[in-house]
């Protein structure tokens, strides 16, 4: 007959101390599995406080260059497209193409008016920019600077800094202009200049302070709009009706912080930019149809104004040139 295991206190010491070591590791150091299964995005950044950035999906700077800009892209060339604030060069800011290996300016235009918001590559080889301004409009140029086509923007004239942000032309060639102390996207006639469509956010009162910063038409005809200091992002369908939101509220953290940029990736999760935040906290982050954050970045010291997802997991946007 075999004899019972006698197990001493010792040898229970033992087994309690190995199990902690291993559960421990098991946290500290999750398995590949898990670690394949984690979201990790490169991105363009863009703002003032950090200049524009190429980040990695490890976190780091692999490309800068020290122009505060307010809209940017990563063109299939490779070279970086951006709107800029005002500058010494650019005192009523402007838009520039710039070579990313060699940091060179190829392209540039020179705002006219106040301030140059956005810019938008299109399909022919043209832009799209916003103008702010007494007579706020959108410009479509060519790449000698020459305006093909001008659109007057109708919202107010009082504060020219808050007249629209990511103007954006549609796939049926209209403009969706978000038009912040209106507390509205409005849809565009490019041609006419005649308003097709109006979206309001002011639906929870305009002390919430629901600015239109970013909209962003879907594919299945709805638009996703970026509401900056009132802290959310709202989907609507074709009538303006709120189909979907999200906020720090259903977030159960305050990851929000003004949201200007935003993003729909493929696979149908947001990506939201808080530019107030600095320090350690978050900058941008994911977050699911559930409402489940799925990916932050808190990196640098200062938010992004806007923003584009190039990379998930090493595996390049097949949409990215939609945002």
């Amino acid at each position: 007959m075999q004899k019972p295991l006698r197990v001493t206190a010792d040898r229970v010491g033992q087994i309690l101390a190995l199990s902690f070591v291993i559960g421990l590791n098991l946290l500290l150091f999750p398995s590949d599995t898990a670690a394949d299964d984690a979201v990790r995005h490169s991105f363009l950044g863009v703002g003032k406080a950090n200049r524009t950035v190429i980040v990695g999906e490890d976190g780091s700077i692999e490309w800068k260059v020290d122009l505060p800009a307010s809209d940017g892209w990563v063109l299939p060339s490779g070279n970086v497209l951006l709107a800029l604030y005002g500058t010494p060069e650019f005192p009523n800011g402007g838009a520039v193409e710039i070579d990313r290996a060699t940091k060179k300016i190829v392209f540039a235009y020179k705002g006219q008016q106040k301030e140059t918001s956005t810019v938008q590559p299109l399909a022919d080889g043209t832009f799209l920019l916003a103008e702010l301004g007494p007579e706020p409009r959108a410009l479509v140029i060519n790449r000698a600077g020459e305006v093909l086509k001008t659109t007057l923007l109708q919202c107010q004239k009082q504060n020219f800094h808050m007249q629209t942000r990511m103007l954006r032309q549609l796939p049926d060639g209209n403009y969706l202009a978000p038009h912040l102390l209106d507390f509205a996207v409005r849809e565009y006639d490019p041609d006419s200049g005649q308003v097709l469509k109006t979206f309001p956010t002011d639906d929870r009162g305009r002390d919430k302070r629901d600015w239109p910063f970013t909209a962003i038409r879907l594919a299945n005809g709805n638009t996703l709009i970026g509401c900056t200091n009132g802290n959310r992002v709202i989907e609507v369908d074709a009538d303006g009706s709120i189909v979907w939101s999200v906020t720090n509220e259903d977030l159960g953290e305050n990851l929000f912080d003004d949201a200007c940029g935003v993003q729909r990736l493929p696979n149908g999760n947001t990506v939201v930019t808080s530019y107030h935040a600095s320090g350690d906290r978050v900058k941008l982050f994911e977050v699911t149809r559930e409402k489940k954050v799925v990916w932050r970045y808190s990196g640098m010291k200062a938010g992004f104004h806007h923003f584009q997802i190039l990379t998930t997991n090493g595996k390049l946007l097949t949409q990215n040139t939609w945002k």
